[in-house]
């Protein structure tokens, strides 16, 4: 047992780190899968068990971390940084974006550079 639990650690932290290193691109759970050579019913399985949430919602995740903190501490244009994710347009990055931080691209922006102290609490859990 405690070899299966090595391999799906050793495995987790590959996919983690192959995620990160591949986010600038419109990364796809079919291209994880790939590169993994694991099935995607048993990857996509073994994932949601380890993280508690699905494969494809802790690639939405990280895309929109990484987001919020390119608004944040960059000052590149919110088209470029949601074209940078892969997403196909600004509306549909400023709607995901919405959902999961409340507030717009660009009043998140605003709010967190007028007021430094809140920025980790923004970006906290996410």
């Amino acid at each position: 047992m405690v070899r299966r639990e090595v391999i799906i650690h050793d495995l987790e932290s590959w996919i983690e780190s192959w995620i990160d290193n591949n986010i600038n691109s419109s990364l796809r759970i079919d291209d994880v899968v790939k590169r993994s050579g694991y099935s995607k019913w048993y990857l996509q399985k073994m994932f949601s068990v380890v993280k508690k949430k699905t494969l494809g919602r802790y690639i939405r995740d990280l895309k929109l971390f990484k987001a919020a903190c390119d608004l944040v501490y960059s000052d590149e244009t919110i088209i470029a940084i949601s074209l940078k994710y892969g997403y196909d347009s600004q509306s549909s990055f400023t709607r995901t974006f919405t959902q999961n931080y409340v507030f717009p691209p660009s009043e998140f922006r605003r709010l967190c550079r007028d007021n430094p102290g809140i920025t980790k609490e923004m970006l906290k859990n996410r």
